[in-house]
């Protein structure tokens, strides 16, 4: 038989005469605790959404940092190849891609 034992208390207190009568009779004991439920906020309940809000938002947080990181790498791969292949000629109108740096 489990027993809940509030807060503060090693067990619930059983008058001799109410365990000694049991015995002799075999009648089951009924113990009733009184049992308030704790006040304020459960902080463990709490700490879910949160955890989940905060790893949504630093994983927002990482996907523009990468964004940003590869259109960087590809302006910068778009401006080498621009400036290595020259200027590009269309039917007599040469178009410059990139400044020289000369």
């Amino acid at each position: 038989m489990s027993q809940h034992t509030p807060p503060g208390q090693i067990a619930p207190h059983i008058p001799a005469d109410v365990f000694q009568r049991a015995q002799t009779t075999g009648q089951p004991v009924v113990i009733v605790v009184n049992d308030r439920p704790p006040h304020g906020i459960e902080w463990r309940r709490l700490l879910l959404p949160f955890a989940i809000a905060g790893a949504t938002v630093a994983g927002g947080w990482g996907l523009v940092a990468a964004l940003c990181f590869l259109l960087d790498a590809a302006a910068h791969t778009a401006t080498v190849i621009a400036g290595a292949a020259g200027p590009i000629g269309l039917g007599g109108i040469t178009l410059k891609l990139a400044r020289s740096k000369h």
